[in-house]
């Protein structure tokens, strides 16, 4: 009976002793101090002269079966696709690689401009290979497909053999080897600084307006009405990937909330056609708050990357796939875990790490003509 109190006291001393643990020294109440595992997780970036690389290899056979499988998709088998990003090998030359310059780059008639033209560092390669690829599920490559794919990818611009094996021992003797590496230039303000010699001089020479400042701007000219879809649609004359997307042109300025709110509406009025080829029966979503849920699953799966809510990005817009298959749960569900290509498309959509239970909402919510 008397050994209760003690105990008490001893708890109520330990947990004041990691609350105190908890908070940061320098900034009393707000957190602590992240301890050397979490900051070695978050410090991964891999500098030019290679501090931060780890130690490791991969060849370039083994990375052209992780290419394959995991980068094709996106890249094209040889790295010179153009359908879902930019290419990213082409354009260089043996003697690019003698002289660490790109001739092309100088060519105002030259279509376009490779990764392999404008990078200067093999260390940017891997680097961001590694904390961002493959696009719909980063980070999750080990050290040795990382190296196998950068090796696979020098290959293919002709930089290494096809024999080789890329390790952190002889990637700085690669790098003598880049095609652009004589092209990065410093003359500017932002890096490296003045430990190259750089003298800082601002990129630009605005002035901080001091007295008499404009406080509103005034629109002098706009585009009419009548000129605003004078050459076509612009949504439909830009890639469908990418910053520059094209406004809809077909309609007025500014009326694309109504644009989605219609698109949305025409996708759940679709008719239930559940009995088509489908062995279950999609239910009506519950509520709001349901949808929301929903929405959640598709941003934390990273589906959004690739699929707009109205529009194609890479793949179809949700309610082009709700239109499409209202009412097939078991088949939109099965298509999610699988993947596939050739419906809507030559460009594939790889298999889906979503567990059944999550693919099966996401399912429901699409057959169900994707509500917002």
């Amino acid at each position: 009976m008397f050994k209760f109190p003690k105990i008490a006291l001893l708890l109520t001393f330990c947990l004041a002793s990691v609350t105190v643990f908890a908070q940061s020294t320098k900034y009393p109440g707000l957190g602590r101090d992240a301890t050397a595992m979490e900051v070695a997780a978050w410090d991964i970036d891999v500098r030019p002269d290679f501090k931060g690389l780890p130690a490791g290899s991969g060849s370039v056979a083994k990375g052209q079966d992780v290419w394959e499988a995991k980068c094709a998709q996106c890249h094209g088998i040889f790295g010179e696709s153009n359908e879902v990003f930019s290419p990213l090998i082409g354009g260089t030359t043996a003697a690019d690689i003698k002289s660490g310059r790109v001739a092309n780059l100088t060519r105002a008639d030259y279509p376009g401009r490779t990764t392999l033209m404008k990078v200067a560092t093999v260390s940017t390669l891997w680097d961001y290979i590694n904390r961002a690829m493959p696009w719909t599920n980063p980070k999750t490559l080990t050290t040795e497909e990382v190296y196998a794919v950068t090796g696979f990818m020098l290959n293919l611009a002709g930089i290494v053999p096809d024999d080789f094996v890329l390790s952190n021992k002889n990637i700085a003797e690669v790098q003598k080897r880049m095609p652009n590496r004589n092209g990065m230039t410093t003359a500017h303000a932002m890096w490296p600084g003045k430990e190259f010699g750089n003298a800082n001089k601002p990129d630009t020479q605005n002035v901080i307006c001091m007295k008499d400042c404009v406080t509103e701007t005034k629109l002098a000219s706009f585009l009419p009405d009548f000129a605003r879809n004078a050459h076509g649609n612009l949504s439909e004359q830009n890639r469908t990937v990418g910053q520059q997307k094209g406004a809809d042109t077909t309609r007025p300025e500014g009326n694309t909330g109504q644009i989605n709110a219609a698109a949305s509406a025409a996708a759940n009025s679709a008719p239930n056609s559940a009995s088509i080829g489908s062995a279950s029966t999609a239910k009506p979503a519950d509520s709001k708050s349901d949808n929301k849920a929903v929405l959640a699953l598709l941003s934390k799966n990273v589906c959004m990357a690739c699929h707009g809510m109205d529009k194609k990005i890479v793949g179809p817009g949700f309610n082009e796939i709700a239109k499409k298959y209202p009412g097939k749960v078991d088949y939109l569900s099965g298509k999610i875990k699988a993947g596939g290509s050739g419906v809507w498309g030559a460009i594939p959509m790889p298999a889906q790490n979503v567990s059944e239970s999550d693919a099966k909402i996401i399912a429901n919510w699409l057959a169900n003509g994707a509500p917002k």
